[in-house]
């Protein structure tokens, strides 16, 4: 069972993990960075404590804490309890949320693993926008996508603010990272995917028109440039949401959203 610590003072050293969260150096995606998996909020951190995810700790005011404590029962960790303004001065910003948690990365499963037990995946290249990227595993978790794989320049799922966008999904949505890049998509044909490219180019088929396809990966572009010339080239087609005269494109999570409940759905 989670043990309940009172503090107050917020240069204790048993708060380090959590400590100016704001900074540069606490990003997982950057180097020097600690890597630690952060949930914020309540929900987040409901999830982080139902998943693989290793944690170490958490911090929060007095009623937050006592929101989690069905969920921290069976779990044998530190729960600091603070102020606001000592938990603002830990953190370095003011968390609405109240609380916060933080865990030790879990491995995550090779490319060929998840894509083996799928039939609908995504597929992202240079993703790089957190919010958009923490959008995407929300949308895939709503809409019954069984994984997302990582092309280049995605930025990491597992940053801060990847996670509370996904409100803790991509601790629930198995991802892997595909490389080599674009050779790596012949892994998804070998296991009997068709690989559809997301896109409002001349040429593109409505996505409607692949909703019977028995394994479907949904390859999907950075906001703005969209795809690559070179991960265009090695999907097997071109899939298009029909739009209003005047517009050609949608947000990447919101175009993705779109796409996952037309391929989803048809599951």
């Amino acid at each position: 069972m989670a043990h309940t610590i009172h503090l107050h003072d917020p240069a204790d050293p048993r708060l380090d993990d959590f400590r100016n969260l704001s900074t540069a150096d606490r990003r997982p995606d950057r180097p020097g960075g600690r890597g630690f998996v952060i949930a914020e909020g309540t929900v987040v951190v409901r999830r982080l404590l139902e998943s693989a995810y290793p944690v170490r700790a958490l911090l929060g005011v007095q009623r937050r804490i006592e929101e989690l404590t069905a969920e921290l029962a069976p779990v044998d960790v530190p729960a600091y309890v603070t102020p606001a303004q000592t938990m603002a001065d830990v953190v370095g910003f003011h968390l609405n949320r109240g609380v916060l948690a933080v865990a030790d990365r879990a491995p995550q499963p090779h490319a060929g693993a998840l894509i083996a037990r799928a039939r609908t995946l995504a597929v992202l290249e240079s993703v790089g926008d957190h919010e958009n990227l923490g959008s995407l595993f929300r949308n895939a978790a709503a809409l019954g996508i069984d994984g997302v794989l990582l092309g280049p320049g995605c930025a990491d799922p597992l940053y801060r603010r990847s996670v509370r966008v996904s409100m803790g999904n991509v601790l629930r949505v198995p991802f892997a990272r595909l490389e080599p890049w674009p050779d790596g998509l012949g892994l998804l044909r070998e296991h009997g995917f068709r690989v559809a490219a997301l896109t409002p180019r001349p040429g593109s088929v409505s996505l409607r028109e692949v909703r019977e396809l028995d394994k479907v990966a949904l390859l999907v572009g950075s906001e703005g440039p969209g795809l690559t010339e070179e991960a265009l080239a090695a999907a097997d087609l071109a899939v298009r949401i029909p739009m209003a005269d005047g517009v050609d494109s949608l947000n990447v999570a919101t175009a993705a959203a779109v796409a996952f409940y037309e391929l989803g759905g048809a599951r």
